[in-house]
């Protein structure tokens, strides 16, 4: 059975893993990992099927993202003060 100490170090433990993790998924580093794989994906399909302007034409998908991330902030907030009841 573990001690009380052994258990506060546990929970002290996730706490650092949760807050790494979600510090994680809202970094910029990640958003722009996401967004240029996005591009780079969108910009190889468009190539192959011998898309016109694949170049201009593979942003659209990568600036949609950054949009919808960049907005999910104040529509949480929005969300939360009309629609959650707890």
């Amino acid at each position: 059975m573990a001690t009380q100490s052994e258990k506060i170090d546990s929970i002290l433990e996730r706490n650092r893993r949760v807050e790494s993790d979600k510090a994680w998924e809202t970094s910029l580093m990640r958003r722009g990992v996401l967004a240029l794989a996005t591009y780079a994906v969108v910009l190889y399909f468009l190539i192959v099927i011998d898309a016109p302007n694949p170049f201009l034409n593979a942003l659209v998908p990568p600036i949609a993202y950054l949009l919808q991330q960049w907005s999910m902030p104040f529509l949480r907030t929005y969300w939360q003060k009309h629609f959650y009841k707890k």
